[in-house]
């Protein structure tokens, strides 16, 4: 077990956790936000830039490009988060675009993307550049990789992702579309106000770059560590299935796509740079949804518990959860790269996968670290997770 060392906050950091367990859990009914509500109107362009402004924290460096996910089992919990019937509220993720495909599954009203690095709000806001752009999927992969779209994107509209994946891979890399494409990019950053300085859209401009270059066979990277054969693609990534065999990411379907780019315009999908165990980021995104009286839903947190204990940092963590509001269904989504770590039968391993996938449910991790004081990160994953189908 890792114990706990001192927090970046102060001996109290325990008991605040145990007073906040419960305070903001609403026992009354399992999910009230699926009851009748008025759809959450969308965010002027100004109000979306004073969130990330007021919001965020200052970035800070980690040693991955983070343009890719590495966890080739995320989806391992998407036919279960359908089947818990979790839609609407709102959705907390770190990291780039798994959030898309978790969003595209949960359906909230909205979602707030947090990360440390700024890199990743910088990405994030590039993603939603693209989304205003490409009406389909096809049309969104071709501005992705930079090649020339086919002449009838609608009728591709019914295809699986791996034969348009297919299709980008035939179409000849168009360098006068690539870079009207980042002028485009550029003004749309521009008009939504948020503060960019010229370094941010040359970081842009590489990031995309680096998608022209691999194309689908983009991989996760690591600075100063070899890669690891179990780090998928991104083709693997878009085309990945849950436990029922179905393709699940957010550019699976149409119907997927549409979801997700319609809260990006409304800007209601919002990226924070911001650590988890920070000292605002979280409790000022808990204290905005308090008063649209919206319940977190699901909080994507990938594996970046095991960092936060490496820090002594998980205190500071649990107070941040235990602020948020929530429901008694509300779900943690992790991935568990330390296999020895995984001591419970729930969590299927997928063979050639450096992870694995976990749901837990909120309340039973902040109700078993209310008892116990103090845990360690072997504690958290192992602690009552649900059954994946």
């Amino acid at each position: 077990m890792v114990r706990l060392l001192a927090g970046r906050r102060s001996g109290a950091a325990a008991l605040a956790v145990s007073l906040l367990v419960g305070g903001c859990t609403r026992q009354e009914q399992a999910a009230p936000h699926l009851l009748e509500r008025p759809q959450l109107a969308g965010l002027a362009d100004t109000a979306f830039a004073r969130i990330i402004r007021d919001f965020s924290e200052p970035g800070r460096f980690f040693d991955t490009d983070n343009l890719i996910s590495n966890e080739a089992t995320y989806l391992d919990v998407a036919s279960t988060l359908d089947s818990l019937s979790l839609h609407g509220g709102a959705y907390i993720g770190v990291g780039p675009d798994q959030n898309f495909s978790y969003i595209a599954r949960l359906r909230p009203e909205i979602a707030f993307l947090i990360d440390l690095r700024r890199d990743n709000l910088l990405e994030l806001l590039w993603y939603k550049a693209l989304f205003h752009l490409a009406p389909t999927r096809i049309e969104y992969l071709s501005l992705l990789f930079g090649r020339a779209p086919p002449s009838d994107p609608a009728s591709w509209a019914g295809r699986p992702v791996d034969l348009l994946l297919t299709a980008i891979d035939g179409a000849p890399l168009d360098r006068a579309r690539f870079a009207d494409t980042g002028a485009r990019i550029q003004r749309y950053l521009a008009d939504l106000g948020v503060d960019l300085a010229p370094d941010d859209f040359a970081t842009i401009a590489r990031m995309h770059q680096a998608f022209i270059d691999q194309g689908p066979e983009l991989r996760f990277t690591t600075f100063g560590r070899p890669p690891r054969p179990c780090y998928p693609t991104y083709r693997a990534l878009l085309a990945a299935r849950d436990l029922t065999g179905r393709q699940a990411s957010y550019l699976a379907t149409e119907e997927d796509f549409r979801g997700v780019r319609r809260l990006q315009e409304r800007n209601l999908v919002i990226p924070i740079v911001g650590d988890l165990a920070g000292p605002y980021a979280l409790t000022r995104i808990g204290a905005y949804l308090a008063t649209r009286a919206l319940d977190v839903s699901a909080f994507y947190t990938s594996n970046v518990e095991f960092y936060l204990a490496q820090d002594g940092a998980l205190a500071p963590f649990l107070e941040n959860l235990g602020a948020l509001p929530r429901h008694t269904g509300s779900v943690i989504i992790r991935s568990i790269f330390d296999f020895r770590l995984v001591s419970h039968p729930l969590h299927p391993a997928t063979p050639g996968s450096c992870s694995v996938q976990s749901l837990q449910r909120m309340a039973v991790l902040l109700d078993f670290t209310a008892r116990t004081g103090v845990v360690g990160y072997g504690d958290l994953v192992s602690r009552d997770p649900i059954e994946l189908r």
